[in-house]
Formats: structure tokens, C-alpha cells, sequence
């Protein structure tokens, strides 16, 4: 009796040993073990799902390389249903309790939002944000167009597409339209430092103008080194007070992208945009701007131009005169080129 007394202790002790290693290994198996199926997988989790839904996207997204613990996980720790929408980029490394507390506290991965400028109008953002961001188009579209929030940032609609300076930003994937607009004004701000804004007053310019007149810059020319040239052709046709007379205005003014040649059937629509008929800078920009037409604008070149037209090289790159006769000439030479090269072009053809 002695000795299975002795032994009872020793089977007791032996048994709660191993159901401490079996627990530390379910502990393991369950919270701890690496169980990303890939070494960095993409998670989308929208906001119109309901939380169970968002359990079963996470499971189904082959994200997870052991399911049934992942989910065993998220119901011990009472967050099956308690997910946050998000974007979310789950590493190699990460074990169930991890995931599960970063998809319930909602860490989102940030993702890189780009626009690069050239946009006709704050509708054609709204559709390439809406492919980077959650919220949809119509969503952007309204905020943007808001007459209230336009105001609230010291904008017009013809001038508020001046405040999205293009870049690429860092932000969160379920911003929301008021959130992107708010952090366009950051950046707008951040943009106009206190050399840039010297800058513009020395040219006679608010910032929205030089928005709007690097627009234009930005339309007659995609040669970058040129763009300061135009500028400065630009500025003196303003403090001369003679009409910019602007070909890209003028499509504008129309409403016809694709045409190639301006006429004078076009030239006498009556438009504020249209800048042969009236002075001036047109009321906002034609386009959103791109940064380097920007700085074009804010360093534009000094020189006596007045006038400019396509070379005759037919290179896309311009030339540039002080009188209207030498552009007259310039003009000339432009137009011979252009029927050499369409007699040259059927000759071929023949």
C-alpha cells in the first residue's frame, strides 16, 4: 500500500505535466506561431462588411496559412466579429494573436497615393483617386465640388483644382473624401513656402495665378526646359496688358480636348477662357498643374519675347521672338516645313 501511495504523486505530477506542455503547445499552436502564408500578403477590409463577413475575407484570402487556428484565435480573444475596415499588410513573422489584435485595433497599412497633374477637371481626380482609395468616385466628386468646403479653404470653384498639388502621398486606404481634401489643404500650404510666395508676389502673382498661368505652360509645352521661357513670355504680355491670346484657353474655353488646330470660328466664342478675346489671366486653371510648370512659373526667365510658335524643326520645341514680324517670320518658316513634310509624307505614300 505503501509503495502505490508512493507511485500516485508521481503519476499526478507526471500528468499535469503534460497537460501544461499540451496547453503550451495549444497556447502556441493558437496565439503564437508564425502563421502568414507568404512573407507579405495585401488585406482589403471594406467598410460596408459586416464583421463576420471581414472574418471570412481574412480567411479566403490566402493570407493565412493555418485557418482553423487563426479563427480558433480570433474567437478566444472575442474578436471574430470586431474587425476594422482597412488596408493591411500582414509580414512573415506574425503569429494569430498578432494578426488578430492588428486587424481589431484597426493598424492599418498606409498605401501611396499618386496623381501627377494634367487632370482637365476635379472629376477626372475624383475617378483615379477612387482606384487607390476605398470611398468611390461619386463620393470625390461631391466633396470636391461642395460649394461649402470650397469655401472653407479660400478657394472659387474655377480655382479650387489649385489646391491638389501633384505628388505621391502616404495615407490610409478608408480615408474618406473630407479627410483627402483636408490633407490637400496641408500639403497646399506645405507647398507655398515663404521663398515661393516672394517669389510669386515678385511676379505680380497670388498663388491661385500662378496656378493658373503655369496651367497654361503646362498645356503649350511637356519640354520642361522651355517652360520657364513661356512663362516669361507670359508675365510680359501681362504687364504689357496685351491678351496672353493662349491656344490651350481657347480649347478649353470650347470644350474639345481633342482638337488640334484653334480657328477663328473658335477664337470667337465668348468665354472668360478664352484669352484672345478677353485680357488677362483666364478665372482658374486648365488643368490641374504639374510641380514642374509650377516652378517654371515662380522662376520664370527674363528676356524681351512676346511671341512664340512651334520651330520648324518639328520637334515639338518652339521658337521665340521680341517682334511680331521676326514671329511672323518664325510662323512662316514653321508653316513651309509643315508642307514639306506632308509633300514629302505623299510622295511615299505614292
Amino acid at each position: 500500500m505503501r509503495k502505490k501511495s508512493k507511485g500516485l504523486p508521481l503519476l499526478i505530477a507526471v500528468l499535469f505535466l503534460a497537460a501544461a506542455v499540451l496547453g503550451g503547445l495549444n497556447y502556441f499552436g493558437t496565439f503564437l506561431y508564425d502563421n502568414v502564408a507568404d512573407s507579405s500578403v495585401d488585406i482589403y477590409l471594406s467598410n460596408d462588411m459586416t464583421g463576420e463577413q471581414m472574418l471570412e475575407t481574412v480567411v479566403n484570402s490566402g493570407a493565412i496559412d493555418n485557418t482553423a487556428t487563426f479563427k480558433r484565435a480570433a474567437r478566444h480573444l472575442g474578436k471574430a466579429d470586431a474587425f476594422k475596415p482597412g488596408h493591411y499588410r500582414l509580414r512573415s513573422g506574425l503569429g494569430n494573436k498578432a494578426i488578430v489584435r492588428t486587424l481589431a485595433f484597426g493598424w492599418q497599412t498606409p498605401v501611396n497615393v499618386t496623381f501627377t497633374g494634367y487632370f482637365r477637371n476635379l472629376d477626372r481626380l475624383a475617378g483615379h483617386i477612387s482606384r487607390q482609395l476605398e470611398p468611390d468616385s461619386a463620393a470625390f466628386s461631391a466633396a470636391f465640388s461642395d460649394p461649402a468646403t470650397i469655401e472653407k479653404y479660400g478657394f472659387r470653384k474655377a480655382t479650387f483644382i489649385a489646391m491638389f498639388i501633384p505628388n505621391t502621398y502616404e495615407v490610409y486606404w478608408t480615408m474618406t473624401p473630407e479627410e483627402f481634401i483636408e490633407r490637400m489643404h496641408k500639403e497646399y500650404e506645405k507647398f507655398w513656402t515663404e521663398e515661393r510666395l516672394d517669389k510669386a508676389k515678385a511676379a505680380g502673382l497670388t498663388p491661385q495665378q500662378v496656378s493658373t498661368l503655369a496651367s497654361i505652360v503646362s498645356e503649350e509645352t511637356k519640354y520642361e526646359p522651355e517652360m520657364p521661357i513661356i512663362a516669361g513670355v507670359y508675365i510680359n504680355r501681362l504687364r504689357k496688358g496685351m491678351p496672353l491670346q493662349a491656344d490651350p484657353t481657347v480649347k478649353f474655353a470650347v470644350g474639345d480636348e481633342s482638337l488640334r488646330r484653334v480657328l477663328n470660328t473658335h477664337l470667337a466664342v465668348d468665354s472668360p477662357y478664352n484669352t484672345y478675346k478677353y485680357a488677362g489671366l483666364p478665372p482658374g486653371p486648365i488643368c490641374m498643374t504639374p510641380v514642374s510648370a509650377l516652378e517654371a512659373v515662380l522662376n520664370y526667365r527674363r528676356h524681351n519675347y512676346l511671341y512664340f510658335c512651334a520651330k520648324s524643326t518639328l520637334d515639338g520645341q518652339h521658337a521665340f521672338a521680341a517682334t511680331l514680324s521676326q514671329h511672323n517670320s518664325n510662323a512662316q518658316a514653321y508653316h513651309l516645313a509643315i508642307s514639306r513634310q506632308k509633300r514629302s509624307s505623299l510622295k511615299t505614300d505614292s
